[in-house]
């Protein structure tokens, strides 16, 4: 499959991976608003007993043997650890679209070199156009002209239709629903529905360090856990 098709793939599913990635954000900042609730109001009943138990000298006035309850103290890292996957969760989605603009600029430099490859070719041959001066009055990939002119060779390739014959019987995989090419991931849910991901799906460059889970696997593990 050439770097078109593989274009074409992950830019059609990018929409979709989006909405689910911000969707689960949302989800967990309405989880992250509770538990600091939660933990805020539990904090401040446990700072009115100690204040009473001073008041009473049952508690001893030192501060460094006051301390919240382990509940207390596991209520406020669960708010870290919520935290820190919506974190993750907004790189992700971050690196996602930064990787498709990575991968449109590299199509629309090969779309440039293509256009100036024309215009020579038609320039040396006798029979080709003889004038190749854009509308702007420039010539070549600098200016407007040259941009416009790239960026429309872009969206008429984009709409061709490339008719290559696939297999039906062949397996499909990643958001896209497309056959294995190219670099692949494998989600480390070992329930992942999809299991298989392509680099460009998933924002990805490189193989990941450690566990990786896909964005609608990436929250589970943690928030199954709970406090």
């Amino acid at each position: 499959m050439g770097f078109l098709e593989d274009f074409q793939a992950s830019l059609e599913s990018l929409p979709a991976m989006l909405q689910r990635t911000y969707g689960l954000i949302r989800e967990l900042d309405t989880s992250l608003l509770a538990s600091q609730r939660q933990s805020e109001q539990h904090c401040e009943q446990e700072i009115d007993e100690i204040k009473r138990g001073i008041e009473a000298g049952n508690v001893a006035p030192d501060m460094s043997l006051i301390r919240f309850s382990d509940e207390a103290l596991e209520e406020q890292k669960h708010c870290i650890r919520v935290a820190d996957e919506k974190v993750a969760l907004a790189t992700q989605a971050y690196d996602m679209v930064d990787t498709h603009i990575q991968q449109l600029d590299q199509y629309m430099r090969k779309m440039e070199e293509l256009r100036l490859e024309r215009e020579l070719s038609a320039t040396a041959s006798p029979g080709g156009t003889p004038d190749v001066t854009t509308k702007s009055g420039r010539t070549g990939a600098s200016g407007r002209g040259g941009r416009k002119k790239a960026r429309q060779a872009a969206v008429e390739l984009l709409n061709i239709d490339l008719e290559l014959p696939v297999d039906p019987n062949e397996p499909t995989y990643c958001f896209c629903k497309q056959v294995s090419f190219g670099e692949m991931v494998a989600c480390d849910n070992p329930d992942c529905k999809i299991e298989w991901f392509h680099y460009g799906c998933v924002g990805l460059k490189e193989q990941p360090k450690g566990k990786w889970f896909c964005p609608n696997c990436v929250g589970l593990p943690k928030r199954k856990k709970g406090k």
